[in-house]
């Protein structure tokens, strides 16, 4: 691994420690691109405005109309994390705003695969419906589009993925990324669309004198939601999305959160007024994620929705329990794909330029989890396919892949699309993940174009595994209480958690848990604690390590230990 050192500009150092940041923030702060103050200022009026995102406007209007004409609003949910509280955003803030009818529906991932379908068309309207709000699908949902309008179903569409060729034909559409858009947060989550449109929606009722400044519903009350979904979907946290994530921690931590939340922090032994992005990244994405992986997402959904504590507790530990199911699963298949990723090459030879992994034992809910874990440890784009368990479908895989920082897996699977023409039933995604159907019949095919899309797009550069780090922590800064500060602050996908690198002495070093190696270390001279989680290789005495920050609790005491993420051998 070639650990390198982010650059810090030394003026914005300066800049940002004369205006009152610790010196180890403005250091961080600088290397990942803040230049002043106030880019760190996460107060809610300077976030972009809704009319700004393209659709908002027409999207309010019909909305207020609808509720002005007491219409039944449909909200069509996404399986994930992002989908779960998206829809929960959406029902709870169109109740506040006055709507009288609201429900929801979510797709199950093995029945319905993903987003607007004809069929969920026809459920949405067989419930009645007279309105049908995609959130964090719909931008390829076509057919799904026109067999809900042919019903006649007005369709809003609400999402963030990269639209197609062809845009559905939807009464609106809201998404920053399609064409004509000028709203600067491209990355903005499925979950933060949906607080847009509801922002807009606002403000049209009290245009229309339904409410004014006094006694508008506060939807500040729905931005913890906005945050898990916000971090759990892994987008690039932007300044726009830093402040969202921002806001909605502040009132996580003041107690101030949906009881199914809190119940869910409750479930992984987090404390809420500690919350950081972290617990919501690693501890409820995946629980409630969870739900749609091997149940059903409509438990995630409900226990984001219910503000019934006895009722929140028992749906946690509902999610918890599968949670717990999916870690057993992921464990088995990680180690049989990992395994049959491994036998595609020599052991001292490198990898293929991408792997492909196919087991009928393998649950579709899982692939993706799985991908990660082997491009994680293979750095290698990767494809992790099982059989589909739909009913007449048997005969079609579904595949999940995980990419690597400089090979864009939807652009790849496009270019496949367009060498091996059927082999490719459906596909989409983003740069770093991706998904797809094939026949199982070629899944050979599928395995060797995109490998050979890889061996042309990749160079040795984009394989050699690389970790940006922060450089040598000081010996001043290992204390417990700038620890607590990091922790605090805003971290994540594009505005990466501090790693700290240099050569430290290895003193002594054991096997725990018979997977995780425990080190005694000494940091410019001084004894510090240490694990690497997953690694049972021993290391040399000396060597240049990368490692994060934490605090370990021993008999009521609380000690810096380093968590190490690479080293460089």
């Amino acid at each position: 691994m070639n650990l390198l050192t982010r650059d810090v500009p030394p003026r914005s150092a300066w800049a940002l420690e004369q205006a009152g940041i610790h010196p180890l923030l403005a250091r961080l702060y600088a290397a990942r691109g803040v230049l002043s103050k106030d880019e760190l200022d996460d107060a809610l009026n300077l976030l972009l405005p809704p009319a700004g995102m393209l659709g908002t406007t027409e999207a309010a209007q019909l909305l207020a109309n609808a509720i002005a004409h007491n219409k039944r609003l449909c909200i069509v949910a996404d399986y994930d994390c992002d989908g779960a509280t998206a829809c929960a955003v959406g029902v709870r803030g169109l109740r506040m705003l006055g709507a009288q009818n609201v429900s929801y529906l979510v797709p199950d991932r093995v029945v319905d695969g993903y987003g607007l379908t004809p069929p969920i068309a026809e459920r949405v309207h067989q419930q009645g419906a007279d309105v049908l709000i995609t959130v964090d699908n719909g931008i390829a949902s076509v057919a799904g589009v026109q067999a809900a309008q042919a019903l006649g179903l007005q369709v809003l569409v609400t999402d963030h993925h990269l639209p197609g060729s062809e845009l559905p034909t939807a009464e609106v559409i809201v998404n920053p990324n399609q064409p004509g858009c000028g709203f600067t947060s491209k990355s903005i989550a499925g979950v933060g669309v949906m607080f847009y449109v509801l922002l807009a929606l606002r403000a049209e009722l009290r245009q229309r004198g339904v409410f004014d400044a006094s006694n508008q519903p506060r939807l500040d009350a729905l931005l913890p939601l906005v945050a898990l979904g916000t971090v759990a979907d892994v987008v690039k946290l932007d300044a726009n999305n830093r402040r969202l994530v921002a806001q909605g921690l502040r009132r996580v931590r003041a107690g101030a959160l949906p009881r199914g939340m809190s119940a869910l922090m409750r479930a992984a032994s987090r404390e809420t007024a500690k919350a950081t992005t972290f617990d919501f990244g690693f501890a409820l994405g995946p629980r409630i994620n969870a739900a749609g992986r091997l149940a059903d997402m409509t438990l995630g959904i409900e226990c984001l929705l219910t503000d019934d504590a006895g009722r929140a507790d028992e749906l946690a530990k509902q999610l918890d329990a599968i949670n717990r199911e999916r870690r057993v699963i992921e464990g088995d298949m990680r180690e049989m794909a990992m395994d049959m990723a491994e036998s595609l090459f020599d052991e001292g030879d490198e990898p293929p330029p991408a792997i492909c992994v196919f087991d009928p034992d393998f649950h579709e809910g899982v692939v993706g989890i799985v991908a990660s874990r082997i491009k994680d440890k293979l750095h290698r784009p990767t494809f992790v396919f099982a059989a589909s368990s739909a009913p007449g479908k048997e005969h079609e895989l579904k595949g999940s892949g995980r990419s690597i920082a400089g090979f864009h897996l939807r652009d790849a699977l496009d270019l496949v699309a367009k060498r091996a023409p059927g082999v490719l039933l459906r596909f989409g995604g983003h740069a770093m993940a991706a998904g797809c159907t094939i026949a199982e019949e070629h899944l050979d095919v599928f395995e060797e174009t995109l490998n050979q899309v890889a061996l042309e797009w990749l160079d040795a550069a984009t394989l050699q595994r690389r970790l940006e780090t922060d450089g040598p922590l000081p010996a001043e800064y290992r204390r417990v209480d700038l620890v607590d500060m990091l922790h605090h602050e805003v971290w994540g996908q594009g505005f990466a958690p501090p790693v700290f690198c240099e050569e430290i002495e290895i003193v002594s070093q054991r096997l725990v848990g018979e997977k995780h190696l425990s080190l005694k270390m000494k940091h410019q001279g001084q004894p510090v604690d240490g694990i690497w989680f997953g690694r049972t290789e021993p290391l040399p005495s000396r060597v240049k390590l990368a490692y994060r920050l934490d605090a370990d609790e021993w008999q009521g005491q609380k000690r810096v230990r380093f968590l190490v993420e690479g080293a460089q051998l």
